[in-house]
């Protein structure tokens, strides 16, 4: 009976990192972790410091009434989608507004008008009527006043943080919304006229305060609504602008 020898195949040992290596990719790993943290936190932060104030709203972390149920300070970040405006309130039964304004709503043929803000190189960026994704655009809340109109129109848009801002997507538009200030211009361009427009306030409300949107027929007013501080569900940032006189 023979006898067969093979040659056991060399088997390459892997090179094992020295411990010296070890902590240097275990600080690159941190120092990287760190940075990504920063850059989420910081915008925030700077946005108290800067901003809450001229706002009329100065964030105490330890309050209970800045969390939502799951105690999370920077709003809903799960069960929630905020690129769908019906998910912006509980209950939308409080649309029931003026019918005359209703009827004018239903009867218009247009689906969408174009708004700029030139302080912040949004133009021409897209307003739907009767949508609710905002992904796709800018949105007029139903049932608002349209441009032009006696009346409060009333304008929501997607907001993150500020380092991502690009003026050219909806899910980016508003998040550098609250950089403008009082007497700022907003034109848009609606059923074949400019109107332009001033803002007059810029505060702060609790994301349950309907209040904006109420109707006040003593002027031409448009308003614009987005998440506040940017990045966070936590807060609604309110931009209130009135129509000027072409005459």
């Amino acid at each position: 009976m023979g006898y067969i020898y093979l040659k056991q195949p060399e088997v390459k040992s892997v090179p094992k990192l020295s411990q010296s290596n070890k902590k240097i990719f275990a600080g690159v790993f941190f120092v990287f972790g760190l940075f990504l943290f920063s850059s989420a936190i910081f915008p925030i932060i700077q946005f108290q410091l800067e901003y809450s104030s001229k706002f009329g709203q100065i964030i105490n972390p330890l309050s209970a009434k800045y969390y939502n149920n799951s105690g999370n300070i920077l709003g809903d970040l799960t069960t929630t989608d905020y690129t769908q405006l019906n998910n912006w309130f509980v209950s939308d039964s409080h649309t029931d507004q003026n019918s005359a304004l209703s009827q004018n709503l239903s009867n218009n043929s247009t689906t969408s008008y174009l708004l700029s803000i030139p302080k912040l190189k949004i133009e021409n960026a897209v307003v739907e009527l009767g949508s609710m994704d905002l992904k796709k655009s800018l949105i007029q809340y139903p049932q608002t006043a349209l441009p032009g109109q006696l009346g409060n129109g009333v304008v929501f848009g997607h907001s993150v943080l500020p380092q991502f801002f690009n003026p050219k997507s909806y899910l980016t538009i508003f998040s550098t919304l609250y950089r403008l200030k009082l007497g700022d211009e907003i034109y848009i361009d609606f059923d074949n006229i400019r109107y332009k427009y001033l803002i007059e306030e810029m505060y702060e409300v609790q994301p349950t305060d309907l209040s904006v949107l109420e109707q006040r027929f003593d002027g031409r007013y448009m308003t614009f609504i987005t998440c506040s501080p940017p990045g966070t569900y936590l807060r609604r940032l309110v931009i209130k602008s009135r129509i000027v006189d072409n005459n």
